[in-house]
């Protein structure tokens, strides 16, 4: 058995201790991080056994972040069992209707789904951010989107002007990062399909995968739910949602908030397609690999907004097109 399929052995007793003792532990699913999750059954009663090595991770932001939205009324999963100390999380099990696979079963009902996702977002938007959440400012987009030189630039055998890419990007996050500064709202940060979930007899979304929210601006998660690494988001669903949100969060300027949009869209999908990157040659993980011509798709399509005209043209300048989506189609590298 593959140790990612190992439960912990320190699972057990921390069940035992917290009223679950001799249930079966089950492998349930990972991440990108070193996270790993089980679903653990007892009788008629499932729960999901989150291990996050301390070593590695830290399960205070995901309890910290989760107190803030069930405060708030929205649907993250309960924590029911804590050890900090051996990074061990019981938590409500939300079943197995994540949105994405769900939708590969039964495509009429994106239309709704995807309008309970930006009422989400749209209610997010008139909650602050906890005071103590750090900043999503000009300098942790800086680092994310210098993953793209570090990681997919040698990947591909790239020379790339560096000192150009730092000056153009300044140039295009100047005007979001004044208004981040001036109006921050809770970021998720990994808002997208594979982490809603559809929660039988409820037409709220439940939310996974949030330990790692920042106070930032509030296109960030909308980039990420509409245009979605992991599937196809159509342009017209895309446009549909986006008015939505305008008009439900109550946006006065929606021709700076797409500008807005745009460039965090594609300081995403730059930071994606270097993480991605990483993911295949730091981790093994190739099958992220399968994700980047979508990702360069949507990339494209920032690049073709005003705001992001140093972007685009340094990109012009340093990245050929056989080095952009044509590199990862048609096969294993």
């Amino acid at each position: 058995m593959a140790a990612s399929m190992i439960p912990p052995q320190s699972a057990p007793a921390f069940l035992a201790a917290h009223g679950w003792e001799g249930a079966d532990i089950r492998p349930l699913a990972g991440d990108a991080s070193f996270r790993r999750y089980f679903r653990v059954h007892l009788g008629e009663n499932t729960a999901v056994l989150m291990d996050a090595p301390p070593e590695h991770e830290d399960v205070g932001p995901f309890l910290s972040v989760a107190g803030h939205l069930l405060d708030r009324g929205f649907l993250p999963p309960r924590p029911l069992a804590v050890d900090r100390e051996r990074g061990l999380l019981l938590l409500e099990d939300f079943g197995d209707h994540r949105v994405g696979p769900l939708l590969l079963r039964e495509p009429e009902r994106e239309e709704a789904i995807y309008e309970a996702a930006v009422d989400i977002l749209a209610q997010l938007v008139s909650t602050p951010a906890p005071g103590d959440i750090p900043p999503y400012d000009e300098a942790a987009m800086a680092r994310e989107v210098a993953l793209f030189p570090e990681w997919y630039a040698p990947a591909l055998d790239m020379n790339l002007d560096e000192e150009g890419y730092r000056a153009a990007w300044a140039e295009a996050w100047a005007d979001v990062a004044r208004d981040v500064a001036a109006r921050p709202v809770l970021v998720l940060r990994d808002y997208h399909a594979d982490n809603l979930m559809v929660l039988e007899g409820r037409r709220e979304l439940g939310l996974l995968d949030f330990q790692d929210a920042l106070a930032g601006h509030a296109a960030y998660d909308l980039v990420s739910l509409l245009q979605d690494a992991r599937r196809d988001v159509a342009p017209d669903l895309e446009e549909r949602m986006l008015a939505r949100f305008v008009k439900a969060a109550g946006i006065s300027d929606a021709a700076r908030f797409r500008a807005h949009y745009e460039v965090l869209g594609a300081q995403r999908n730059t930071k994606i397609l270097g993480i991605f990157t990483r993911l295949w040659k730091r981790d093994g993980k190739a099958h992220y690999l399968d994700f980047q011509p979508r990702v360069w798709g949507y990339l494209e399509r920032n690049l073709a907004h005003p705001a992001l005209i140093p972007i685009k043209a340094w990109f012009d300048a340093n990245v050929p097109s056989d080095k952009r989506a044509a590199a990862w189609e048609g096969g294993e590298r």
